[in-house]
This record gives C-alpha cells, structure tokens and sequence, in this order.
C-alpha cells in the first residue's frame, strides 16, 4: 500500500495528518517530526466459531448464543424482533429535530434501570445540553454515561476496554478517525468510522447504534454501504408540527422488516400509542362532504386514516391540482379516469386533497377513497356513516385487490365499520368505478 506522511510531536507524541508550528496536544512550537506510515488495511472480525478458510455445515455449526434482551419499551420491542441484540449494529436516521437524540437518550435510560450499562457518546451536543435535556425529559439519574467527543477513537477504546451493553453514536457524521484523511462526514470518514466501531462491537458483544443524517431528499446521508454493513435500519419520520412521529423498520436481520411505531411526542419526550388503529381520526365529523375513511396498510399494521378532497368552481385557465400526502401524479391519474370512466366534467373544477393528520402514505389501497373523497366533494354529498373504502384503481375503472385485505376487513370489522367498500366484497361486489358510483351516487 501506498506509504503517508504523518507528523508526531517529540515532547508529547501526539499525532497529526499535516504539520503545524504549536502541537495539537501539548501546545509546544516547532516539535512535530515528520514520519513515512503504511496504512494498515482494515480486517473484518469474523463471528466467533467461523472459519475463514474452508466451509463448515450449517447444521453442525452451533446456534449463536447472543440473546435479544428488552428495551423496557414492550412496543418497541415488538418493532425491534424482541429487542437489542448484543453485538447488533443499528443504524437509526431521520430529519434534524424529529426526536432521534430525544427517543435515544430515553433508551439509554431505560436500559440503565435494569442494570446494564449504557454510554451516550455525542459529537454534536456538549455535556451540559445533554443533561439539560435529559432533566427535561425527567430522566436524569445516575446511571446514565455520556460523552462529547469527535473522536472515533475514543468510541472505538470504550468498547474494547469497558465493553457496555450499549453504546450510541450520535452522529455517525460528526465522528472522525485519526487514520484517515478528509474532514468529519466525508464518505471516506463515514466508511471509516462505521466499520471500526461495527468490528468492534460485534467483537465485544456491545450493542451499537449510530445515528445518521439525511439528505434534502429525506435519504440517509453518507455511502449506501453503511446501511449494508448494520443489521437493522430505522427510520424516524413525522411533520415536527404535528405531535406523532412514525418509527419505520427498513432493514432487519433479527426480525420482520416491514413494522412501524406510531408515537406520541410530548412533555417527558416520546411516547408509544398502544393502538394506532384510530389515532389519525381524531374530531373528524362523517357529515361532511369531501371525507372518506380509508384502511391503509403500513408494514404488517392496519390504519385507519381520513382522505379529504375538496373540488371548488375554478377560475384559472388550467384548473388546480393539489395533493399533501400522497403523488400528486397519482391524483392526475385517478381524475383522468373518473373522467373518462363515468363522464364525470372535473375539468371546470379545482381538486385539493389531502391524507388528514400530515401523514404521508404511498398504499395503492388509498385510490378507492381518494375517488369518493373528490365524487363526494365535486356532488357535495356525505358518504354513509360509518363507511370504509380501500382498492387500487386502474387506468380501466376496475378495481383490484391489494395487499393484506384480509387484515383489513378483520381491523374493520374489530372497529365496527359498516358498509365496507372493497373489491371481493361479497354480493354487493365493488370491482369497477360504475358499481361505486351507482352505490353511492345515483
């Protein structure tokens, strides 16, 4: 490999990428000496029991004896596959001021009550912040371990020498290794910095999560490889305007990949709601027109979720579309076909819509009540009480199953909806847009 210049202090032996007159660390002029380095390539620890060099048989090899213990969240452990794995490595990502610090620091708590050891290690917020806000969330005791500190090195000693049962890197990005050149959140950093702390974990049996920032596109920032390189990808979402945050499974290799955790920001921080079913339904009035209720699916869990449309006289050359919540193409697609499919005129008509409760959702089960919403708003007549709609629809008017419809009705018939508008329905069959229209507006 491809020798580097280093420099080292002759008092103190601190170390620097590039030569400076005053040493980092003793503050003396003139004693950084410059050296000739060969990097050293970094190796993969390799799980205890695996050999490197020749196959062994699955059936022969023995069962891994790290067993998932709780985060005293029952919630988030059902989330999780039954809790934090030792040696597992987390890669927790979300907005600047979603609750991702907030939710860590609560875990770091509750982990600490039951006896075991947790280190919160901040590059972001000095010692006094943290406390701060830990005494805000009425947390703060004795058993919580903090660090502030930009120094991966440091993380990376803690492991080997104090090996906690959890130690959490808040933020990936904000951490830099001395053996790399570049500044803190560059991708040769990153990389860097994820691997070391990750090898060292599942060496030591330390649990780890490190926390990562996102683009403007809301993807976590840095190479893809570090979403790869951990077992399990969250992802905290939410509008910071509204009290609920969404905690999604993206990748998980101790549990099912698809749930998610609807929770509840408040005074003492983030709370679980334990039935999310009707959350996002809150003081909604089903005597007015332009609301329909939808069953949506997340991952595994059935919600309840309003669609509100509202169609109004336009008095633009080109009428309006407007859609919060889902693709708005997805809106221009589904008036198309009203349009055609029943002869409906929406071309006089500005369309607004929007998923009730800022919430963004992308089931192809929204269709069928995006169409009632806007037929409800556009003849200005409430939809039944009571009434439930889900199905795709596509560009023929037909309506076609989704995923997951047996959940549904199961959910709907447990919250007492009726009528149920879904194809496969039974007699009264809903599988084209003319059967829908003739039902509720004929």
């Amino acid at each position: 490999m491809k020798k580097k210049t280093v420099y080292y202090c002759s008092e103190c032996g601190a170390r620097s990428p590039i030569w400076k007159g005053q040493c980092p660390g003793c503050q003396q002029w003139n004693t950084l000496e410059e050296r000739q380095e060969t990097p050293v390539r970094a190796g993969r620890t390799l799980p205890p029991g695996l050999s490197s060099s020749k196959p062994v048989s699955l059936v022969d090899h023995p069962d891994a004896d790290h067993v998932a213990y709780s985060t005293s969240i029952d919630e988030l452990d059902a989330v999780l596959g039954g809790g934090l794995v030792p040696g597992g490595a987390v890669l927790l990502g979300g907005e600047p001021g979603i609750g991702k610090s907030t939710i860590l620091l609560q875990l770091c708590a509750k982990v600490s009550r039951e006896g075991r050891r947790a280190v919160y290690v901040s590059g972001e917020e000095s010692l006094s912040q943290i406390k701060g806000r830990a005494r805000r969330l009425d947390i703060l005791e004795d058993g919580i371990q903090a660090l502030a500190t930009n120094d991966a090195e440091a993380a990376v000693n803690i492991i080997e020498n104090e090996s906690p049962d959890l130690i959490i890197i808040d933020s990936v990005q904000t951490m830099a290794s001395r053996d790399v050149d570049g500044h803190a959140g560059s991708v040769s950093q990153v990389r860097t910095v994820s691997q070391m702390l990750i090898e060292r974990t599942k060496a030591s049996g330390t649990t780890l999560i490190l926390v990562g920032h996102v683009t403007k596109d809301g993807q976590i920032a840095g190479p893809k490889l570090v979403e790869h390189m951990v077992d399990t990808v969250l992802y905290l979402e939410g509008d910071r305007r509204h009290l609920f945050r969404i905690l999604r499974v993206l990748k998980n290799r101790f549990g099912p990949s698809d749930e998610l955790l609807v929770m509840e920001m408040g005074g003492t921080g983030l709370t679980p709601v334990p039935d999310p079913s009707t959350y996002f339904l809150e003081d909604r009035d089903d005597s007015l027109s332009g609301s329909a209720v939808v069953m949506t699916l997340e991952g595994r869990r059935p919600f309840a979720v309003e669609v509100q449309a509202l169609a109004s006289k336009t008095y633009l050359a080109i009428p309006r579309r407007t859609a919060l919540g889902f693709d708005q193409n997805r809106l221009h697609l589904l008036l198309a076909v009203i349009e055609k499919r029943l002869g409906v005129n929406l071309g006089q008509s500005d369309i607004y819509t929007k998923i009730g409760g800022g919430l963004k959702m992308n089931d192809p089960g929204l269709d069928l009540g995006i169409v009632a919403a806007v037929l409800s708003s556009f003849f200005d007549r409430p939809l039944p009480q009571g009434a439930l709609f889900w199905g795709e629809i596509d560009l023929n008017g037909r309506i076609r199953p989704v995923e997951g419809g047996e959940i549904r009705v199961k959910q709907a018939k447990r919250l007492g909806y009726k009528p149920l508008f879904h194809p496969g329905m039974g007699k009264k069959n809903v599988a084209t847009l003319t059967d829908l229209y003739g039902m509720l507006f004929e």
